[in-house]
C-alpha cells in the first residue's frame, strides 16, 4: 500500500502536496512545531518521507508551507465577503463576525499560531508569501475607514493594523483562554448563548471607538 501511495504521488504532486499540507496541519496544531514527527505526517498523508522532504525540504519549511496555506485561506474567507462595496459599518460588522467565527470553525489555525509564536514568528519573518497577503487586508481595512470618515460615521485617524489587532485579539484572547476564564467567572464561555453574546460585545466594542465623537458643547 505504502510502494502504492508513493507511485501515485509521483504521478500527481499538487495532490501529493496537499495531502502533506492538511496530515502537517493536523500533526503541527496537535503537537506543534517542537513535538511534531514526520513520520507522523508522512504516514498520514499515505507518502514516504523522501518523497516529503522532496517537496518541502525539511520540517521548518514544512512548517512555514502550512502556516502559509491557512493565512491564505483566512485571507481569502475575507475576500468572498466583498468588504469594498457595504457600508463602512456594516463592512466592520461582517469583518469582526468573520473573525470570530473563523477562528471558532479553525481552532487549528490558533494552535499554529501559538506554535508559531513560541518560534517568535520567525517562519512567518521570511515568508515572502505572507507579506504579499498582508499589505492588500491592510489596504483594504483603510478604504472601509476612509469610507467612513467620508460618510461622517467615522473618526480620522485611526490605524488599519492597530484595529485589525484589536478585533483579532478580542476573539483570540476569549477562544485561547475559554477554559481558566469559565473557571474563574464560573459560566460557560462556550455556550451558544455565551458566543452570541461575546460577538455582540465585541462588535459595539469596536463601532463605539470608531464612531465620530459627538461635539463638544460651547463654553457659556
Amino acid at each position: 500500500m505504502a510502494l502504492e501511495a508513493s507511485a501515485h504521488a509521483s504521478r500527481d504532486p499538487a495532490q501529493s502536496r496537499a495531502r502533506i499540507l492538511e496530515a502537517a496541519r493536523t500533526e503541527f496544531a496537535e503537537h506543534g512545531l517542537d513535538g511534531a514527527r514526520v513520520d507522523r505526517i508522512a504516514a498520514l498523508a499515505g507518502i514516504n518521507k523522501r518523497m516529503l522532504y522532496h517537496y518541502f525540504g525539511n520540517k521548518d519549511d514544512l512548517f512555514c508551507a502550512v502556516l502559509e496555506v491557512n493565512y491564505a485561506h483566512k485571507r481569502d474567507s475575507e475576500k468572498a465577503l466583498h468588504l469594498e462595496h457595504d457600508e463602512p459599518r456594516e463592512a466592520i460588522r461582517k469583518l469582526v463576525a468573520l473573525t470570530w467565527n473563523y477562528y471558532l470553525e479553525n481552532p487549528a489555525f490558533l494552535s499554529l499560531l501559538n506554535s508559531a509564536n513560541l518560534h517568535q514568528a520567525r517562519h512567518l519573518r521570511t515568508s515572502a508569501h505572507v507579506r504579499q497577503m498582508r499589505s492588500p487586508f491592510v489596504r483594504l481595512i483603510g478604504s472601509i475607514l476612509d469610507r467612513g470618515v467620508q460618510a461622517g460615521v467615522f473618526r480620522s485617524g485611526v490605524d488599519p493594523a492597530q484595529l485589525y489587532i484589536t478585533i483579532a485579539g478580542l476573539s483570540y484572547f476569549y477562544l485561547s483562554n475559554q477554559h481558566t476564564l469559565s473557571a474563574i467567572f464560573g459560566r460557560s464561555l462556550m455556550s451558544p448563548r455565551a458566543r452570541r453574546e461575546r460577538l455582540q460585545h465585541m462588535t459595539d466594542v469596536v463601532l463605539s471607538y470608531l464612531q465620530t465623537p459627538p461635539p463638544r458643547p460651547q463654553s457659556a
